[in-house]
Protein backbone atom coordinates (compact mmCIF):
# COMPACT_ATOMS: atom_id res chain seq x y z
CA UNK A 1 0.00 0.00 0.00
CA UNK A 2 1.27 3.51 -0.63
CA UNK A 3 2.17 5.68 1.94
CA UNK A 4 -0.09 8.47 3.17
CA UNK A 5 1.24 11.54 1.66
CA UNK A 6 -0.05 14.42 4.45
CA UNK A 7 0.68 18.30 4.44
CA UNK A 8 1.11 19.30 8.39
CA UNK A 9 2.07 22.85 9.11
CA UNK A 10 1.53 25.03 12.37
CA UNK A 11 -0.86 22.76 13.54
CA UNK A 12 -3.35 22.32 10.42
CA UNK A 13 -4.23 18.78 10.29
CA UNK A 14 -4.95 17.27 6.97
CA UNK A 15 -6.82 14.26 6.19
CA UNK A 16 -5.57 12.45 3.18
CA UNK A 17 -6.26 9.29 1.13
CA UNK A 18 -3.54 7.01 1.25
CA UNK A 19 -1.66 6.91 -2.52
CA UNK A 20 0.04 9.18 -4.19
CA UNK A 21 -2.44 11.77 -5.50
CA UNK A 22 -1.95 15.22 -7.27
CA UNK A 23 -5.01 16.97 -5.12
CA UNK A 24 -5.69 20.64 -5.04
CA UNK A 25 -4.74 20.60 -1.18
CA UNK A 26 -1.26 22.39 -0.48
CA UNK A 27 0.15 24.43 2.04
CA UNK A 28 2.88 26.39 1.45
CA UNK A 29 1.27 30.24 1.05
CA UNK A 30 3.78 30.54 -2.03
CA UNK A 31 1.37 28.17 -3.96
CA UNK A 32 -0.76 30.01 -5.82
CA UNK A 33 1.93 32.40 -7.31
CA UNK A 34 4.06 29.56 -8.53
CA UNK A 35 4.57 29.06 -11.83
CA UNK A 36 3.86 25.83 -13.52
CA UNK A 37 6.30 24.42 -14.99
CA UNK A 38 6.59 23.71 -18.86
CA UNK A 39 8.77 21.07 -19.02
CA UNK A 40 10.10 17.90 -16.04
CA UNK A 41 13.72 16.72 -17.03
CA UNK A 42 15.09 15.93 -13.79
CA UNK A 43 14.21 15.02 -10.02
CA UNK A 44 16.60 17.13 -6.99
CA UNK A 45 17.30 15.29 -4.16
CA UNK A 46 18.10 17.82 -1.00
CA UNK A 47 19.37 17.16 3.22
CA UNK A 48 18.27 19.57 5.17
CA UNK A 49 20.90 20.21 7.00
CA UNK A 50 18.67 20.95 9.45
CA UNK A 51 16.08 18.89 12.05
CA UNK A 52 12.42 18.68 10.73
CA UNK A 53 10.72 21.03 13.48
CA UNK A 54 12.83 23.90 11.96
CA UNK A 55 13.55 22.57 8.44
CA UNK A 56 9.96 21.60 7.21
CA UNK A 57 8.14 24.98 8.45
CA UNK A 58 10.67 27.16 6.60
CA UNK A 59 10.35 25.68 3.49
CA UNK A 60 6.89 25.53 3.70
CA UNK A 61 6.71 29.51 4.17
CA UNK A 62 9.23 30.30 1.75
CA UNK A 63 7.77 27.55 -0.86
CA UNK A 64 11.61 25.97 -1.42
CA UNK A 65 10.52 22.65 -2.45
CA UNK A 66 7.74 20.53 -3.69
CA UNK A 67 8.07 17.81 -0.70
CA UNK A 68 9.02 17.03 2.63
CA UNK A 69 10.36 13.61 3.79
CA UNK A 70 10.73 13.95 7.70
CA UNK A 71 12.76 10.85 9.47
CA UNK A 72 9.76 8.94 10.45
CA UNK A 73 8.54 8.64 6.89
CA UNK A 74 6.46 11.12 6.60
CA UNK A 75 5.98 12.73 3.28
CA UNK A 76 4.75 16.69 3.14
CA UNK A 77 3.40 18.79 0.22
CA UNK A 78 4.70 21.76 -0.01
CA UNK A 79 4.35 23.18 -3.35
CA UNK A 80 2.46 21.25 -6.43
CA UNK A 81 4.45 19.03 -7.94
CA UNK A 82 3.81 20.66 -11.15
CA UNK A 83 4.63 23.85 -9.75
CA UNK A 84 7.86 26.16 -9.86
CA UNK A 85 9.76 25.23 -6.15
CA UNK A 86 12.56 27.45 -5.41
CA UNK A 87 15.07 24.48 -4.68
CA UNK A 88 18.05 25.06 -6.68
CA UNK A 89 19.08 28.67 -6.78
CA UNK A 90 21.90 28.93 -8.91
CA UNK A 91 22.48 25.71 -10.96
CA UNK A 92 23.09 24.31 -14.07
CA UNK A 93 23.10 20.96 -15.55
CA UNK A 94 24.36 19.74 -19.15
CA UNK A 95 24.51 23.54 -20.30
CA UNK A 96 20.96 24.44 -18.79
CA UNK A 97 20.67 27.04 -16.20
CA UNK A 98 17.99 27.50 -13.71
CA UNK A 99 17.14 23.85 -12.86
CA UNK A 100 14.35 24.97 -10.33
CA UNK A 101 12.34 25.61 -13.51
CA UNK A 102 12.58 22.06 -15.07
CA UNK A 103 12.25 19.67 -11.88
CA UNK A 104 10.57 18.83 -8.93
CA UNK A 105 12.72 19.24 -5.65
CA UNK A 106 12.29 17.08 -2.76
CA UNK A 107 13.93 17.84 0.54
CA UNK A 108 14.92 15.13 3.13
CA UNK A 109 15.23 16.18 6.81
CA UNK A 110 18.72 15.40 7.30
CA UNK A 111 22.80 16.02 6.52
CA UNK A 112 24.24 15.17 3.23
CA UNK A 113 26.98 13.03 5.03
CA UNK A 114 24.47 11.03 7.85
CA UNK A 115 22.27 7.99 6.52
CA UNK A 116 18.52 8.33 6.58
CA UNK A 117 16.11 6.63 8.30
CA UNK A 118 14.65 3.03 7.46
CA UNK A 119 11.29 4.90 7.00
CA UNK A 120 12.80 7.88 4.58
CA UNK A 121 14.29 5.22 2.46
CA UNK A 122 10.85 3.45 2.20
CA UNK A 123 8.82 6.58 1.85
CA UNK A 124 11.67 8.22 -0.65
CA UNK A 125 11.64 5.16 -2.63
CA UNK A 126 7.79 4.81 -2.94
CA UNK A 127 7.64 9.18 -3.64
CA UNK A 128 10.73 8.62 -6.92
CA UNK A 129 9.02 5.88 -8.26
CA UNK A 130 5.55 7.44 -8.41
CA UNK A 131 7.00 10.70 -9.95
CA UNK A 132 9.79 8.82 -12.10
CA UNK A 133 6.53 6.85 -13.58
CA UNK A 134 4.65 10.08 -13.88
CA UNK A 135 7.14 12.45 -15.38
CA UNK A 136 8.65 9.41 -17.68
CA UNK A 137 12.43 10.63 -15.36
CA UNK A 138 15.08 8.17 -15.83
CA UNK A 139 17.34 7.14 -12.89
CA UNK A 140 20.22 8.63 -14.32
CA UNK A 141 18.33 12.28 -13.98
CA UNK A 142 17.69 11.83 -10.43
CA UNK A 143 20.05 14.02 -9.31
CA UNK A 144 21.48 16.10 -6.11
CA UNK A 145 21.42 19.34 -5.52
CA UNK A 146 25.12 18.94 -4.95
CA UNK A 147 25.12 17.94 -8.96
CA UNK A 148 23.36 21.04 -10.34
CA UNK A 149 24.40 23.76 -7.85
CA UNK A 150 27.20 26.08 -8.83
CA UNK A 151 29.13 29.10 -7.28
CA UNK A 152 29.61 32.48 -9.23
CA UNK A 153 33.30 33.58 -8.79
CA UNK A 154 34.56 34.26 -5.42
CA UNK A 155 37.91 34.91 -3.69
CA UNK A 156 39.22 31.27 -4.10
CA UNK A 157 37.54 30.74 -7.47
CA UNK A 158 38.16 32.74 -10.08
CA UNK A 159 35.45 31.36 -12.52
CA UNK A 160 32.43 29.73 -11.73
CA UNK A 161 32.37 26.48 -10.24
CA UNK A 162 31.25 23.41 -8.91
CA UNK A 163 31.04 22.77 -5.53
CA UNK A 164 28.55 25.68 -4.13
CA UNK A 165 26.76 22.75 -2.20
CA UNK A 166 27.30 19.66 -0.21
CA UNK A 167 23.53 19.21 -0.60
CA UNK A 168 22.25 15.75 -0.68
CA UNK A 169 25.82 14.50 -1.69
CA UNK A 170 24.79 11.19 0.16
CA UNK A 171 21.87 10.43 -2.56
CA UNK A 172 24.96 10.11 -5.27
CA UNK A 173 26.84 6.84 -3.39
CA UNK A 174 26.36 3.67 -4.89
CA UNK A 175 24.62 2.16 -2.03
CA UNK A 176 22.03 4.65 -1.11
CA UNK A 177 20.39 5.16 -4.65
CA UNK A 178 20.58 1.07 -4.65
CA UNK A 179 18.24 1.36 -1.96
CA UNK A 180 15.56 4.07 -3.65
CA UNK A 181 15.93 1.21 -6.80
CA UNK A 182 18.15 3.99 -8.83
CA UNK A 183 19.92 1.97 -10.75
CA UNK A 184 22.18 4.54 -12.43
CA UNK A 185 23.11 8.06 -12.27
CA UNK A 186 25.76 10.28 -14.16
CA UNK A 187 29.03 9.28 -14.22
CA UNK A 188 30.68 12.75 -15.11
CA UNK A 189 29.62 16.49 -14.44
CA UNK A 190 29.42 17.66 -17.96
CA UNK A 191 29.45 21.33 -17.22
CA UNK A 192 33.03 20.32 -15.98
CA UNK A 193 33.87 18.23 -19.10
CA UNK A 194 32.44 20.72 -21.19
CA UNK A 195 34.47 23.90 -19.13
CA UNK A 196 31.28 25.88 -18.63
CA UNK A 197 32.60 25.18 -14.72
CA UNK A 198 35.35 24.26 -12.54
CA UNK A 199 35.43 21.88 -10.37
CA UNK A 200 35.56 23.53 -6.62
CA UNK A 201 35.65 20.69 -4.54
CA UNK A 202 37.81 17.54 -5.69
CA UNK A 203 36.22 15.62 -2.21
CA UNK A 204 32.43 16.64 -3.65
CA UNK A 205 33.16 15.37 -7.34
CA UNK A 206 34.85 12.08 -5.93
CA UNK A 207 31.95 11.44 -4.27
CA UNK A 208 29.56 12.06 -6.87
CA UNK A 209 31.35 10.77 -9.83
CA UNK A 210 33.83 8.17 -8.48
CA UNK A 211 36.51 10.25 -9.63
CA UNK A 212 37.37 14.02 -9.96
CA UNK A 213 36.55 15.28 -13.33
CA UNK A 214 38.61 17.34 -15.83
CA UNK A 215 39.48 21.17 -14.47
CA UNK A 216 40.07 21.01 -11.27
CA UNK A 217 41.74 23.62 -9.03
CA UNK A 218 43.59 23.78 -6.32
CA UNK A 219 41.42 23.51 -3.14
CA UNK A 220 42.36 21.99 0.12
CA UNK A 221 39.93 19.13 0.07
CA UNK A 222 41.68 16.07 0.63
CA UNK A 223 41.07 12.38 -0.81
CA UNK A 224 37.51 11.36 -1.12
CA UNK A 225 38.69 8.88 2.76
CA UNK A 226 38.63 11.66 4.35
CA UNK A 227 35.81 12.34 7.05
CA UNK A 228 33.61 15.23 6.93
CA UNK A 229 35.56 18.54 7.42
CA UNK A 230 35.56 19.84 11.18
CA UNK A 231 34.27 23.41 11.52
CA UNK A 232 37.95 24.92 12.35
CA UNK A 233 39.86 26.58 10.13
CA UNK A 234 43.46 24.70 9.22
CA UNK A 235 46.19 23.89 7.21
CA UNK A 236 44.07 21.73 5.31
CA UNK A 237 40.53 23.38 5.95
CA UNK A 238 39.75 27.06 4.94
CA UNK A 239 37.42 28.88 5.29
CA UNK A 240 35.43 28.04 1.38
CA UNK A 241 36.14 24.08 3.20
CA UNK A 242 34.24 24.47 6.11
CA UNK A 243 31.22 27.38 5.23
CA UNK A 244 31.14 27.24 1.28
CA UNK A 245 29.27 30.13 -0.38
CA UNK A 246 27.91 30.92 3.26
CA UNK A 247 31.33 32.06 4.09
CA UNK A 248 30.38 36.28 3.82
CA UNK A 249 26.52 35.91 5.38
CA UNK A 250 25.77 37.64 8.33
CA UNK A 251 24.71 34.95 9.70
CA UNK A 252 28.06 32.24 9.60
CA UNK A 253 29.87 33.43 13.45
CA UNK A 254 33.74 33.62 13.26
CA UNK A 255 35.35 32.73 16.49
CA UNK A 256 39.00 33.52 16.31
CA UNK A 257 41.57 32.14 18.54
CA UNK A 258 41.79 34.95 21.24
CA UNK A 259 37.62 34.59 21.14
CA UNK A 260 37.14 37.27 19.32
CA UNK A 261 33.75 36.84 17.11
CA UNK A 262 32.92 38.28 13.91
CA UNK A 263 30.04 37.80 10.94
CA UNK A 264 30.85 37.00 7.73
CA UNK A 265 30.11 40.67 6.85
CA UNK A 266 32.30 41.92 9.03
CA UNK A 267 35.38 40.53 7.64
CA UNK A 268 37.60 41.88 5.27
CA UNK A 269 40.82 39.99 4.83
CA UNK A 270 39.51 36.39 3.67
CA UNK A 271 43.63 35.08 3.61
CA UNK A 272 44.38 36.72 7.34
CA UNK A 273 41.47 34.48 9.11
CA UNK A 274 44.12 32.70 11.59
CA UNK A 275 44.08 28.95 12.12
CA UNK A 276 42.05 27.58 14.79
CA UNK A 277 39.10 29.96 13.88
CA UNK A 278 35.98 28.53 14.86
CA UNK A 279 33.25 28.29 11.86
CA UNK A 280 29.57 28.45 12.77
CA UNK A 281 27.48 28.12 9.82
CA UNK A 282 23.53 28.74 9.89
CA UNK A 283 21.16 26.19 9.12
CA UNK A 284 19.34 29.33 7.96
CA UNK A 285 21.64 29.94 5.05
CA UNK A 286 20.51 26.40 3.42
CA UNK A 287 18.90 27.96 0.27
CA UNK A 288 19.80 31.51 1.13
CA UNK A 289 19.91 33.73 -2.19
CA UNK A 290 22.94 35.40 -3.09
CA UNK A 291 22.95 39.05 -2.61
CA UNK A 292 24.21 42.06 -4.28
CA UNK A 293 28.06 42.26 -3.73
CA UNK A 294 29.50 46.03 -2.84
CA UNK A 295 32.73 46.85 -4.26
CA UNK A 296 34.41 47.77 -1.13
CA UNK A 297 32.35 45.84 1.29
CA UNK A 298 32.64 42.06 -0.22
CA UNK A 299 35.94 42.71 -2.04
CA UNK A 300 38.37 45.50 -2.89
CA UNK A 301 38.05 45.44 -6.78
CA UNK A 302 35.90 43.87 -9.52
CA UNK A 303 38.20 41.24 -10.06
CA UNK A 304 38.07 40.50 -6.82
CA UNK A 305 34.27 39.85 -6.59
CA UNK A 306 34.09 38.50 -10.32
CA UNK A 307 37.37 37.39 -10.98
CA UNK A 308 37.46 36.16 -14.75
CA UNK A 309 33.89 37.24 -15.33
CA UNK A 310 34.23 40.66 -14.11
CA UNK A 311 34.71 42.36 -17.51
CA UNK A 312 31.45 39.30 -18.95
CA UNK A 313 28.35 40.84 -20.16
CA UNK A 314 26.79 39.02 -17.76
CA UNK A 315 27.89 41.09 -14.81
CA UNK A 316 26.33 44.16 -14.03
CA UNK A 317 27.93 47.29 -12.44
CA UNK A 318 25.25 49.41 -10.78
CA UNK A 319 26.35 52.87 -9.55
CA UNK A 320 25.63 55.08 -6.83
CA UNK A 321 23.63 57.62 -9.24
CA UNK A 322 21.33 54.80 -10.07
CA UNK A 323 22.37 53.67 -13.82
CA UNK A 324 23.94 50.65 -14.87
CA UNK A 325 26.57 49.28 -17.35
CA UNK A 326 27.63 45.69 -18.79
CA UNK A 327 30.91 44.38 -17.68
CA UNK A 328 31.59 44.16 -21.37
CA UNK A 329 30.60 47.43 -21.90
CA UNK A 330 32.77 49.40 -18.67
CA UNK A 331 35.51 52.16 -20.20
CA UNK A 332 38.92 51.05 -19.71
CA UNK A 333 39.25 53.92 -17.26
CA UNK A 334 36.61 52.93 -15.21
CA UNK A 335 37.29 49.17 -15.16
CA UNK A 336 41.04 50.05 -13.97
CA UNK A 337 39.10 52.09 -11.21
CA UNK A 338 35.40 51.60 -9.91
CA UNK A 339 34.57 53.89 -7.11
CA UNK A 340 33.89 52.10 -3.87
CA UNK A 341 29.83 51.37 -3.62
CA UNK A 342 29.66 50.22 -7.05
CA UNK A 343 26.92 47.04 -6.25
CA UNK A 344 27.71 43.90 -8.54
CA UNK A 345 25.31 41.12 -9.84
CA UNK A 346 27.62 38.40 -11.53
CA UNK A 347 25.69 36.29 -13.70
CA UNK A 348 22.80 38.05 -14.68
CA UNK A 349 20.54 39.39 -18.40
CA UNK A 350 18.93 43.02 -17.72
CA UNK A 351 15.54 43.43 -18.98
CA UNK A 352 13.45 46.43 -19.00
CA UNK A 353 12.53 49.15 -18.28
CA UNK A 354 9.29 48.54 -17.05
CA UNK A 355 6.22 50.88 -18.77
CA UNK A 356 2.59 50.63 -18.73
CA UNK A 357 2.79 48.20 -21.93
CA UNK A 358 5.73 45.87 -20.53
CA UNK A 359 5.60 44.72 -16.99
CA UNK A 360 7.95 42.70 -14.99
CA UNK A 361 6.22 39.42 -16.47
CA UNK A 362 6.58 40.15 -19.91
CA UNK A 363 10.30 40.92 -19.43
CA UNK A 364 11.75 37.63 -17.39
CA UNK A 365 8.36 35.82 -16.92
CA UNK A 366 7.07 33.59 -13.42
CA UNK A 367 10.67 34.41 -12.64
CA UNK A 368 10.11 37.49 -11.48
CA UNK A 369 8.68 36.88 -8.25
CA UNK A 370 11.93 34.81 -7.40
CA UNK A 371 13.98 36.31 -4.48
CA UNK A 372 16.95 36.27 -7.25
CA UNK A 373 15.51 38.77 -9.34
CA UNK A 374 16.41 42.29 -8.53
CA UNK A 375 15.02 45.32 -9.33
CA UNK A 376 16.31 48.69 -10.06
CA UNK A 377 14.25 51.98 -9.53
CA UNK A 378 14.61 54.89 -10.56
CA UNK A 379 16.51 56.54 -8.22
CA UNK A 380 18.92 53.65 -7.53
CA UNK A 381 16.97 51.54 -4.87
CA UNK A 382 17.29 47.99 -5.18
CA UNK A 383 14.48 45.39 -4.23
CA UNK A 384 14.09 41.64 -4.79
CA UNK A 385 11.31 39.72 -6.78
CA UNK A 386 9.59 38.73 -3.08
CA UNK A 387 9.82 42.56 -2.09
CA UNK A 388 7.69 44.23 -5.26
CA UNK A 389 4.18 43.93 -6.72
CA UNK A 390 4.44 44.09 -10.88
CA UNK A 391 1.59 46.40 -11.66
CA UNK A 392 2.78 48.74 -8.83
CA UNK A 393 6.57 49.12 -10.48
CA UNK A 394 7.09 52.42 -11.41
CA UNK A 395 8.05 53.27 -15.00
CA UNK A 396 11.32 52.93 -15.84
CA UNK A 397 12.64 50.40 -13.67
CA UNK A 398 14.80 48.01 -14.76
CA UNK A 399 14.80 43.91 -14.20
CA UNK A 400 17.86 41.47 -13.64
CA UNK A 401 17.59 37.96 -13.62
CA UNK A 402 19.92 35.28 -13.69
CA UNK A 403 21.20 34.32 -16.96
Amino acid sequence: MRRCFQGVFFLLAVVCACGFQFSNAYYSPRNPEREMRRVTRYIILHTTEAVGSSALPKLSENGEANFGVDTDGRVYRIVDHRRVAFHCGRSMWDGRVNIDDCSVGIEVVGYHDRDITAAQYQALAELLAELKTYYRISDDRVLTHSMVAYGAPNRWFTRSHRGRKRCGMLFALASVRQRLHLMSKPAVDPDVRAGRLVDGDTYLAQVLFGRAPGGAVAVAAGPVSRPAPANVVSAKLSVWDIARDAYDDDTTIYILPDGTRRTGRQIRNWRAVPYGTKVLVSTEVHGAVEGVKTIGVDGGSAAEIAGDEAWNGTTIYIFRDGHFVRGSDLSPALRAKLPAGTRMLVGFAAGGPIGPTKRAYEICGARWRQPSTFFLLPGGGIKTGKEVSDGKLPAGTMVFFRS
